[in-house]
Parts: C-alpha cells; structure tokens; sequence
C-alpha cells in the first residue's frame, strides 16, 4: 500500500465500484487499468469488466478516512459514513461534541492530519508527490 497514485487513478477506482456488473468501463477506467492491475489494485473479470481487490478497497477506505478528516477539520457540520466514522472514532482521530452532537476533529487528528500533509509535502519535492 505504498503506491502514489494520481487523482485519475484514484477516479478509476471509484467508478469500479459504481460500474454494474458487466457494464463497459469508462475511458478513465480504461486509460489506468494496466498501472492499477499491475500493482494488484484491480483484477480483470472473465467478462471484461473490472473488480477490485481486497487491497483496492483498502487504498479507496483510507482515502475516504483522510478526506473525511480534512472535512470535518473544516467543517464540523459535514456528514461522514458510518464505515468512515465508526473507524475515526475508534482511531481517536474524531469525537462527538457533546453540546452539538456532531463530529469534532481530535488533537490526535490535527496531529495525523498534520502528518499527512507533510509527508504529502515530501514527495511532491522529491517529485513523487501525487496528492489524494
């Protein structure tokens, strides 16, 4: 789970997720399914169509956990999933404000959030940087 993959590889993997069972794959889908086979994000289905494996759902869940922490470091009010925020939650990174009743972003989260945008920092002067 060390790959930097682009914003358009990230794309493809969410539109497998959408695409019904042996519907055509998209131009996006398309244009990344090599790199994202290669690196076992993917697998071809005997139909032609593309399922993801157990480390391509795991890539697109840490992806939704992070965004879902940017957003709520924004904005309180935003609604996370459930997946997403039962996970946080048991993380530490979010709690619930009592008063509000609403998400609120940990110390434990700014400081993993603050972690993130550093080592995304990192590889972009390294010239690896491909922000999520």
């Amino acid at each position: 789970m060390n790959q930097n993959l682009s914003i358009d590889e990230y794309n493809a993997l969410e539109e497998i997720t959408k695409l019904p069972k042996g519907a055509r794959p998209s131009a996006c889908i398309s244009r990344n399914s090599k790199r994202l086979i290669g690196i076992k994000l993917i697998a071809h289905r005997r139909d032609g169509s593309f399922e993801l494996t157990e480390n391509g759902r795991q890539i697109l869940f840490i992806k939704q956990c992070i965004n879902g922490l940017r957003a709520i470091a924004e904005n309180p009010d935003f609604e996370l999933s459930a997946p997403v925020a039962t996970f946080l939650g048991k993380k530490a990174h979010i709690e619930i404000d009592a008063g509000s009743g609403k998400h609120r972003i940990t110390a434990r989260g700014l400081e993993c959030l603050a972690d993130i945008e550093a080592t995304i920092q990192t590889s972009a002067t390294k010239g690896l940087g491909k922000k999520p």
